[in-house]
């Protein structure tokens, strides 16, 4: 892994474009770059030395589209006879296979070949269905990340998870699909709402805890910074987290062992996505509640104390995130179960949890059932 501020002196907002860092996923031949930076969507030079195609595939959504679409389409020509635009619906309730089909009838209806470069300019929702659409159409073909999103530079757009959602379960299929490149600018943050900014502080917070207590400590010391979207606090906040992302995806790719401790806060997160229907509660705001419930489960296992959780508690809602679960039905712990005993950690019906300690450090252990429904119930009461 290496990173590397090549204009640190510029400002995050300058209108020309400025790398300020670039950290690497090393995996071998599948290695890659993820590049951060201000003004990068409109510069072509943050597009060269790509894979070499005649046509290149823009995939969006309805709200993205005119912010951006026009932009890295201009951007993209140099490099590419044809420059094809698919424009999707928005939000996480059309993550689902009709959907994704709709990049497969595009690119089939214009003659897209196997060296076809597809970009998912968007958040989580488009990274995750490109890359799925990437790994399957003409049994692969080369994908660029172009999150716009704080989430998704932060998290979703590293490390090469793609899938898409079924009613029983988030991400339940998919593959592990690398991108070629992902390229983060910091300047499509500007227009995020503040629900979907605060959604993204999620995946931020979750760093430290399974990783990092010193990113723990900036974090808490520097939210209302990150809230008020400061430049150079961001600019440090999408960094670290590539960073620590980039190590644990490095050492584990397709999530054998290692790589689970990302998901700190998903099982219980993915639970209320699904119990809700997705798009009720944002990705981050279940990830958000979820982590305080799994500090709080490793609280009664005796690995952190009451006021770690406490603090924790408080990061969460000074970053703008819901921290008690919501009811998911009238036998709502019983649904709660039912729903994380699909997680994808789940081995032989246990539910398997991502647990912390103090020192930042995480672990991925069976729990059993009747301390995780004493966590639910604890922890519950959101409307």
């Amino acid at each position: 892994m290496t990173t590397s501020a090549v204009v640190a002196e510029a400002p995050v907002s300058a209108p020309a474009a400025t790398v300020l860092h670039t950290v690497t996923i090393d995996l071998g031949e599948r290695s890659y770059p993820i590049v951060i930076g201000a003004g990068l969507l409109d510069d072509p030079a943050t597009w060269a030395g790509l894979p070499r195609a005649s046509c290149a595939a823009i995939v969006t959504n309805t709200v993205v589209a005119p912010l951006y679409l026009a932009r890295l389409r201009a951007a993209l020509q140099p490099h590419y006879a044809r420059v094809l635009e698919v424009v999707l619906p928005d939000g996480e309730a059309h993550k689902d296979w009709p959907t994704l089909n709709r990049i497969f009838d595009a690119l089939l209806a214009a003659g897209a070949d196997r060296k076809t470069v597809l970009f998912a300019l968007g958040g989580g929702v488009i990274g995750d269905m490109t890359g799925f659409a990437a790994a399957c159409y003409m049994r692969g073909v080369p994908f660029v990340q172009v999150p716009t999103t704080l989430l998704a530079q932060v998290d979703s757009s590293v490390g090469g998870k793609t899938a898409i959602n079924h009613p029983l379960g988030k991400n339940m299929i998919g593959a592990f699909y690398q991108p070629a490149r992902v390229v983060c600018d910091l300047a499509t943050l500007v227009t995020l709402p503040p629900r979907e900014f605060a959604a993204g502080l999620a995946e931020v917070i979750k760093y430290g805890p399974i990783a990092d207590a010193a990113f723990q400590d900036w974090v808490e010391a520097n939210i209302e910074r990150l809230v008020a979207r400061d430049a150079a606090a961001l600019a440090y906040a999408v960094r670290r987290s590539c960073e620590i992302k980039a190590a644990v995806v490095g050492q584990d790719e397709r999530e054998s062992g290692l790589r689970a401790i990302l998901n700190f806060g998903h099982t219980f997160g993915h639970a209320i996505e699904a119990g809700l229907g997705y798009g009720v509660w944002l990705h981050g705001e279940a990830v958000g509640c979820g982590m305080v419930m799994a500090a709080e489960l490793s609280r009664r296992l005796g690995l952190v104390s009451a006021a770690w959780v406490a603090r924790l508690e408080r990061l969460v809602a000074a970053a703008g995130l819901p921290v008690r679960a919501p009811t998911l039905g009238a036998d709502n712990t019983a649904r709660y179960l039912e729903l994380m005993r699909i997680d994808k950690k789940a081995e032989g019906g246990e539910i398997r949890f991502v647990l912390v300690n103090e020192a930042g450090q995480a672990m991925v252990r069976p729990v059993p059932d009747a301390l995780v429904a004493e966590v639910i119930e604890a922890r519950g009461s959101a409307t």
